[in-house]
């Protein structure tokens, strides 16, 4: 499989800039035989920090937002040429919180999304359905208008830089976890869409990743599902021996 696993880390709003430069530096020395690729996505405040202190690691960098507009005034955001400056090569865009708190829409979602391409940035593309659309039966039809969507007007070559996260939003937070067939099943039917859209090509080398509660204990059974890829994980990436897990899964 080309495809290599990503254990990538979405730390949400916590810890400051030092509490991240003590956390980066144990977790660097922790993870630096890892298997799997490592990312961490951090608050806007902790990335320069980050990016300085994984230098020369094994470690990557992503941002947990960016603004679409190259520039002008739109207080508060933040450009993909500001984190490029910093050396940030990931942004997570469409975090199920993100739409519910922040009134992002599949259309924003797609307008950062070709902006992260242009730019060349790597986008996390979050995608997910909630409780009631999945006791409605409605999730396949639901995750797939948000991928055709958010990737309208990308090359399939573009589409391949792309990673997807798919994450159930009933099991965010909740400690709540779909089973690895729920979550493989959904991610197969994501790279059925891929094929159906883009080919085989895209399909067989785009990476999705799972993103409900990915944990030290349930992440080496979810990453050897057949078509997931990694994991978008939370709360377990903001403690060193846990994510080191998760990378190693």
């Amino acid at each position: 499989m080309a495809r290599k696993i990503l254990a990538a880390g979405n730390w949400k709003m916590n810890k400051t800039a030092s509490e991240a430069a003590s956390f980066i530096k144990e977790l660097a020395e922790s993870v630096k035989g890892a298997k799997n690729e490592v990312l961490i996505c951090v608050p806007f405040t902790n990335l320069e920090t980050a990016v300085k202190l994984t230098e020369g690691t094994n470690i990557s960098v992503g941002a947990e937002n960016m603004d679409y507009h190259d520039s002008g005034a739109y207080t508060g955001e933040v450009s993909a040429d500001m984190l490029l400056d910093l050396g940030v090569k990931y942004v997570v865009i469409g975090h199920s919180e993100r739409r519910e708190y922040y009134n992002e829409t599949d259309k924003t979602v797609n307008a950062k999304v070709l902006k992260a391409i242009e730019k060349g940035i790597t986008p996390v593309l979050c995608c997910g359905e909630s409780l009631e659309q999945r006791e409605d039966n409605i999730t396949f039809e639901w995750v797939r208008m948000q991928i055709k969507i958010a990737l309208k007007g990308l090359s399939a070559e573009d589409v391949k830089k792309v990673v997807i996260a798919y994450e159930p939003i009933w099991a965010i937070g909740t400690g709540k976890t779909a089973t690895n067939e729920q979550a493989d099943e959904v991610c197969a039917d994501i790279r059925a869409c891929l094929r159906e859209v883009y080919g085989d090509d895209v399909a067989d080398n785009t990476r999705i990743l799972y993103g409900g509660s990915v944990n030290a204990g349930n992440a080496a059974e979810l990453f050897a599902m057949n078509d997931i890829d990694g994991g978008l994980v939370g709360g377990a990436s903001l403690k060193v021996a846990d994510f080191t897990t998760i990378a190693n899964a």
